[in-house]
């Protein structure tokens, strides 16, 4: 085994109430646990600091977003600068008259190293995000910092393997998932959304010989109960860490970045791969929308749940 290259990664898994400034000292609080804790890089969940209003539509967009002189910005670079750790902050930004579900990342300086906008947007009962959200057109960013080298993808963004797979080619070690993800009360689904979420992730450490970190929420709000169960894994797709279903917990971890090449020329999915056999991968199969799913079983069960009170 080769020489270890150890960094410690902190993440925040909480409850969001409709009082943003309660929201921000909590969070402030957790993150200076972590960084007590020995935490160098943190994650926020999705949205951190307001509730998942996309799960109605038209609610007024102006009550949650900000812009990134704002408040929120402001208290978080001042933070990572007093706590000396570097901090992933996704927000809801309006930006020149658009809004964007976007995360920061900021260094222990509290320097704003850039931000990523989530570019795969969702449109189903309870997440009505295409309501809200521009897609993201910046690509997949890298972030370089002392501690290692990053990609943030966002909630739904988790569900594409060539999302993770992008962000591993461009350089990531670790690629961070900052996410919002729930079961609608009094909807039945069949199969366990909890178990295909952390499935497919872990599915994506393997396949790229990388780091992944997924940040839930936990809590009731509205019709949607989020889950929690946080969780980091090492390039084997083993879970190092998990959070529990309904607790407001802050996780620290060490992780070892060196395996991710252990394991990537080991297994060679890198190396092996055929570029000149994936055309159908950038092509538009499958894009457009059915006109059928408005009529699909558990679409009608699900709005039915969703507009219960």
């Amino acid at each position: 085994m080769p020489k270890k290259k150890l960094i410690t990664i902190g993440l925040i898994q909480s409850k969001v109430s409709s009082d943003l400034t309660a929201n921000l000292k909590k969070t402030e609080k957790m993150i200076r646990r972590a960084a007590r804790a020995g935490a160098q890089i943190i994650c926020l969940q999705e949205l951190f600091q307001t509730l998942y209003f996309p799960q109605k539509q038209k609610m007024q967009k102006d009550n949650f977003a900000e812009d990134i002189r704002g408040r929120t910005v402001s208290f978080m670079r001042q933070l990572a600068k007093d706590v000396g750790v570097i901090l992933i902050v996704p927000f809801y930004e309006k930006r020149k008259g658009k809004y964007y579900n976007t995360a920061l990342v900021l260094n222990n300086k509290g320097k704003l190293l850039g931000q990523y906008d989530k570019i795969h947007i969702p449109q189903d009962p309870g997440f009505y995000e295409k309501d809200y959200f521009e897609h993201g057109k910046n690509d997949y960013k890298i972030f370089k910092t002392k501690f290692g080298t990053f990609a943030v993808l966002i909630c739904f963004d988790q569900w594409f393997p060539e999302a993770a797979r992008e962000a591993r080619l461009a350089g990531a070690e670790i690629i961070f998932y900052p996410t919002a993800i729930a079961d609608i009360i009094g909807y039945q689904h069949s199969n366990n959304w909890h178990d295909a979420w952390e499935t497919s992730i872990r599915g994506h450490a393997i396949a790229n010989s990388v780091v992944v970190v997924a940040v839930n929420r936990v809590g009731v709000e509205g019709r949607s109960r989020f889950f929690g169960q946080s969780f980091m894994a090492d390039a084997w797709g083993k879970v190092l860490a998990r959070a529990s279903k309904g607790k407001e917990e802050v996780l620290v971890q060490k992780v070892d970045l060196e395996y991710n090449k252990f394991l990537s020329e080991g297994w060679g999915f890198l190396r092996y791969r055929r570029p000149n056999t994936y055309k159908n991968i950038t092509s538009n199969k499958f894009i457009s929308r059915s006109k059928k799913l408005k009529n699909v079983a558990h679409y009608k069960a699900e709005k039915k749940a969703l507009e219960r009170k």
